[in-house]
């Protein structure tokens, strides 16, 4: 019998002379072991992005919270600092934003005109909680907002009403009495009817609009779609440990909330198909060369078994070269799915962990042998059943 050594020394051999009979089913094992660790490797960052993506279609994972309007005369509910802070520690939670939103609508003269729109106060949290970027020039930065600046960011279609076609970014806006020098324009899906607001820094807000409207308005940033629901739900829970809740407000859009799950469990159901069937058409593929192997080397195994091969060492050579067709390929999804993981771990802007992404790369090696050895039994375990008088007289 074979030692195991010389064993995968002639495996080895006959898969490097089979190589163009072999480079379907290598491709295909290969692309499979790839999609399946870069996918389990990558899944967080890539499904994290998946939501941040379909969040724009309607802000799903944001919560918005607030207090019912307080009766006349009285002053409106804020948030303390320290439920912010709990809040900002529900399990979930990616972030905060506390905003203060002006009763009435501002006025702007411009041209001798006047126009009316909403003016709210932002803080530092502001865009990145809402996925804003500016089309034009710039957004306020956190040391215009430490500084209490007169800056202002426009919504787009406000900036259309009052400029018409000459460019927004640069010009001073009167607003109420007050200047401000208008930095950026926002624009996109996800910004919604709030085209027609003008964005300027909170601390701004304190000091210029009276009466003086506290932060009192909050949007909360969950870290996936799944995280809303229980988000939304330890929300009062956190408020009342430092403040009263009465009057709390919590929303959350759980038609398109269920609309954007659907869509991602499609997603992720269609990429995870997708590996587990180009797998299992490269074991389909292992099984059908193993048995055009085994036919056509019939008559070699009745040569083998008749100067004394047993069984088990025919079952052995089949198996052996089945499995080295697949550890061949699997190295070569490894090392694909490490530049698969480089490539888009790049454009995510973020490393997958150095753990996870060896822990699936060692799995993927495995289930690529795995997949070889199951497929390739059969034919492996027909050969050693051969009669060597029939095997030689064959055909």
């Amino acid at each position: 019998m074979l030692d195991f050594h010389d064993l995968l020394r002639v495996s080895f051999r006959q898969v490097l002379r089979q190589r163009s009979r072999y480079l379907g089913v290598l491709l295909t094992v290969t692309l499979g072991t790839a999609g399946f660790i870069a996918v389990n490797t990558l899944g967080r960052d890539v499904r994290r992005n998946l939501d941040r993506d379909l969040d724009l279609l309607g802000g799903v994972t944001l919560v918005k919270v607030y207090f019912d309007d307080e009766p006349a005369g009285r002053p409106p509910t804020k948030f303390t600092p320290a439920t912010l802070q709990a809040l900002r520690e529900i399990p979930g939670v990616d972030g905060i934003s506390a905003m203060a939103m002006k009763m009435v609508n501002a006025r702007a003269v411009l041209r001798g005109d006047r126009f009316g729109f909403t003016l709210v106060g932002v803080d530092e949290q502001f865009w990145d909680v809402n996925s804003f970027s500016a089309v034009a020039g710039r957004l306020f930065s956190p040391d215009e907002i430490a500084g209490r600046q007169a800056v202002c960011v426009l919504g787009a279609r406000l900036a259309k009403e009052l400029y018409a076609d000459a460019p927004a970014v640069g010009q001073a806006l009167l607003v109420d009495g007050d200047l401000y020098q208008v930095t950026g324009l926002l624009d996109g899906p996800g910004v919604g009817d709030r085209d027609r607001w003008a964005f300027i820094p909170v601390t701004t807000a304190q000091d210029r609009i009276h009466p003086l409207i506290p932060p009192n308005r909050l949007y909360v940033r969950c870290h996936s779609v799944e995280a809303v629901k229980a988000v939304s739900a330890a929300i009062p829970g956190a408020v009342e440990r430092f403040q009263s809740a009465d009057g709390l407000r919590v929303e959350v859009g759980w038609e398109r909330l269920k609309h954007v799950q659907r869509m991602v469990w499609w997603v992720e159901t269609f990429v995870h198909v997708a590996v587990v069937a180009t797998l299992a058409l490269g074991g389909f593929g292992i099984w059908t060369i193993m048995m055009s192997a085994v036919r056509s080397r019939t008559r070699e195994i009745g040569l083998k078994k008749a100067m004394g091969a047993e069984d088990g060492d025919i079952l052995a050579q089949f198996l052996a070269e089945s499995a080295t067709l697949s550890l061949v390929s699997g190295l070569l999804g490894v090392a694909l799915g490490r530049l698969a993981m480089g490539a888009v771990g790049a454009w995510l802007g973020s490393r997958p962990p150095t753990e996870t992404m060896w822990l699936y790369m060692g799995i993927g090696l495995l289930v690529a042998l795995a997949l070889g050895i199951g497929a390739g039994f059969y034919p492996s375990f027909r050969a050693s059943r051969m009669e060597p008088v029939s095997a030689i007289k064959y055909e």
